[in-house]
Order: C-alpha cells, then structure tokens, then sequence
C-alpha cells in the first residue's frame, strides 16, 4: 500500500495520510520528534526514498524525523496490519524453535507432509503468503502446542 498524500492537522494535533484504504491519522503524541507551539511542522510530504510508504516532516527548528506507514496501520487498529503482525511473530517463534529443535528441517518437513522448500518458506518472516493455520500445524509438529489469548485492549 502507498500513501498518496499527507496532511498536518494542527487543530487535532494529528498528521492525516491518504491512501488507498482510504483516510488515516497519527496524533504528534505517537510521533518521534513531538511538535509544540513554538516548534511547529513547517513541511510533510510522502517520502519516495520510502517508496511512498512512509512519510517525512520537519520542524520549524530544521530537525526532521520519518514516519512509517505501519505506525498509522498500528494506530488505527488495521485488522490486515495486525493480522501480518501475528503471523509475523508466529513466524519468529517458529524459526527459533526450529532451531532448537533436535528434528532435522527434512525431517520436520517429512512430518508436515511438505518438501523442504516449503518449509523454508514457511520459516521466511518476509513471506506474506503463508497462512496463521500453516504456522499452527507447523509449531504442531514441532510438539508445542499454539494457544491464543483473547483480551481487551488498553485504552490509549
């Protein structure tokens, strides 16, 4: 996903992108460099060294930070961000658990019923395509057990 455009919104102390899922905010509280009264953002704009997936703003005091697209996916609770997120970890874990394990990758692989590349695809934390049931079945045969834990979320 792109960011097509970027906002400073002073009156909600917010930055506000665009992009094809449409509108999302980030308030200066969530930010690195946080603007006051005196040290406003003087300019934002889409970063194409980001390629357009971020986006960089400067103080009136000439410091200047980034910000990525995943902290506004973050902030709005993007259920597709927070869903790459999980695999993600599951992923982590998984690599490292492989690691430890006394199984051999071929003979993991063997008890998935897969070939090694597919492991090794199952265990690259880059790879979107795989699926949280691959990983569970994964972990599975490495003889842990996945268990998730539902809770509410703290108010920020």
């Amino acid at each position: 996903m792109k960011i097509h455009s970027v906002e400073v919104n002073n009156r909600k102390r917010c930055l506000e992108i665009e992009t094809s899922k449409g509108r999302l905010s980030l308030p200066f509280s969530r930010l690195g460099l946080i603007p006051s009264a005196t040290n406003r953002i003087v300019k934002a704009f889409v970063d194409k060294e980001l390629a357009n997936e971020g986006i960089t703003y400067i103080l009136s005091s000439g410091k200047e930070d980034s910000v990525p697209l995943d902290a506004f996916l973050d902030y709005a609770r993007d259920p597709e961000y927070l869903g790459k997120m999980m695999l993600y970890k599951l992923t982590l874990e998984a690599e490292k658990l492989v690691a430890a394990s006394s199984l051999s990758k071929r003979e993991i692989a063997r008890k998935l019923n897969t070939s090694p590349a597919h492991l090794y695809r199952l265990l690259d934390a880059t790879n979107y395509t795989k699926t949280i049931d691959q990983m569970v079945k994964l972990l599975t045969a490495l003889g842990f057990k996945v268990d998730f834990k539902i809770q509410r979320e703290k108010a920020a």
